[in-house]
């Protein structure tokens, strides 16, 4: 036979750890009788539940995905020449502007290059006036040929020679302008170079995974740095083709990390790639998030939830309700039809406090669980309204008993399955110190640390 734990653990992961709160009841109840003192002994002692009434409704179906955190405009900056760092002006986590110098290489051999290509410049200006000077000349000298000819004063083959002189002039005055041009270029080239011993950041952003050290010798495959804006951050979840038939751009995303101190934070989906992987056959969706506070950093995993509709009507409860009965290993809900608050807000807001009722009977009751969503499983077998246990399963016979009840609101609930074991233990550590704790819920603080174990 199964046993109870391990189909816990199966229905409701988060339940393992909802059980360790069950000593928070057995501290303020188990402790006190029913005029707020102290029990002196262990007769007749009634445990003491918490318990929320199931409504009608329907669970948002849900594609619960891993995604990776990555940094908008995030970029690898890497050198564009090699040479040794003389200078790094940031660390990680500054924030820079576009333009701002990060590191300077040594410059030395480029600037020696430059005023090389500088001085063939000049040559070349020079050997580009004299090739000019000597087209001017031979330009005059065949025009007085040309006249001289028209009055035959010179021979055919003397004027043959000269318009072949002035031929070649123009061409070595061609070619030494086009030296002047080439040598232009290379000093464009060679300030070119000089200005990349600069690295600059070529967005805003933040700075970090710096990989730049003073004396280092760099070249165009070192990275030195990571840039990337986290103001705004984006998130990139897998997807496979299967997926693509039911999620779609535009529709609600929450993305959950034990980093975000607001909580869950919703968004749509911003985009999906149309191009799938030839080999897995999947595509990859983002996300874009604001993040002010910059508690997501690149490279983060987070979990997220893609809802996509919404399931048939039924019966909810919280999956901290669900139970295995240890005797029959049937799954089920402790319910009780009896009213325990009275006011017409009963069914929606019922304020969280210490106050407890008078013992009421509940009963074990199979259920059957038509679908489960994060926090909540739509189920067949009670009807809405029904008040149902959702922290003491354990306190109570396999079939039925009677408990003491702490009504609850369906907000309360939820915020204890989405608390993690260190939230559970320090909200215990706050109770001991506002009542007296007896042998019962010491026991129950061990037997609840071994199951979340």
């Amino acid at each position: 036979m199964r046993q109870p734990r391990e189909v816990f653990s199966r229905l409701y992961p988060l339940s393992v750890l909802i059980l360790t709160i069950t000593l928070i009841c057995s501290m303020i109840s188990c402790s006190r009788n029913s005029d707020g003192n102290p029990r002196g002994d262990n007769e007749g002692l009634i445990p003491s539940v918490e318990a929320v009434q199931a409504r009608f409704g329907s669970l948002p179906l849900t594609e619960r995905l891993s995604g990776v955190v990555k940094a908008m405009n995030q970029v690898e900056l890497y050198p564009q020449v090699s040479a040794p760092v003389a200078q790094v002006y940031v660390q990680n986590g500054n924030l820079v502007q576009s333009g701002d110098p990060l590191v300077r290489l040594r410059d030395t051999e480029f600037r020696e290059q430059l005023k090389q290509a500088e001085a063939n410049y000049q040559i070349a200006l020079a050997q580009a006036k004299q090739a000019e000077a000597e087209l001017k000349r031979m330009q005059s000298e065949l025009q007085r040929s040309r006249d001289l000819a028209e009055k035959e004063l010179i021979s055919p083959t003397e004027m043959e020679n000269i318009e072949t002189q002035a031929i070649a002039a123009e061409a070595s005055a061609e070619l030494a302008r086009a030296r002047v041009e080439q040598a232009q270029a290379t000093i464009d080239e060679r300030k070119e170079t000089l200005s990349r011993t600069v690295v600059r950041a070529p967005v805003d952003g933040t700075i970090g995974n710096r990989n730049a050290e003073v004396g280092m010798l760099v070249t165009p495959s070192t990275r030195l740095f990571t840039l990337g804006q986290l103001d705004t951050v984006r998130v990139e979840v897998v997807l496979t083709d299967r997926m693509l038939g039911y999620i779609e751009e535009g529709q609600r995303a929450e993305i959950l990390s034990q980093n975000i101190p607001s909580g869950p934070i919703s968004a749509p989906i911003a985009r999906i790639s149309p191009f799938l992987h030839p080999t897995a056959h999947s595509t990859v969706a983002e996300i874009d998030l604001v993040n002010p506070d910059k508690a997501l950093k690149s490279g983060m995993f987070v979990t997220v939830d893609i809802f996509y509709g919404e399931s048939q009507q039924a019966t909810l409860v919280p999956l901290s309700a669900l139970w295995e009965n240890p005797a029959t290993s049937a799954v089920g809900l402790y319910v009780s039809h009896d009213s325990l608050i009275s006011g017409p807000k009963a069914m929606i807001d019922v304020p969280h406090n210490e106050v407890l009722t008078d013992p009421v009977s509940f009963e074990f009751v199979p259920v059957r669980i038509i679908a489960k969503g994060r926090m909540n499983a739509g189920i067949q077998g009670i009807d809405p309204g029904s008040w149902v246990v959702t922290i003491g399963q354990d306190l109570i016979g396999p079939d039925s008993g009677q408990a003491r009840v702490r009504p609850v609101n369906w907000e309360w609930v939820e915020k204890l399955q989405r608390m993690q074991r260190e939230d559970l233990l320090e909200e215990i550590l706050q109770r001991q110190k506002t009542g007296p704790v007896d042998t019962s819920s010491v026991g129950m603080l061990e037997r609840g640390s071994k199951d979340t174990a």
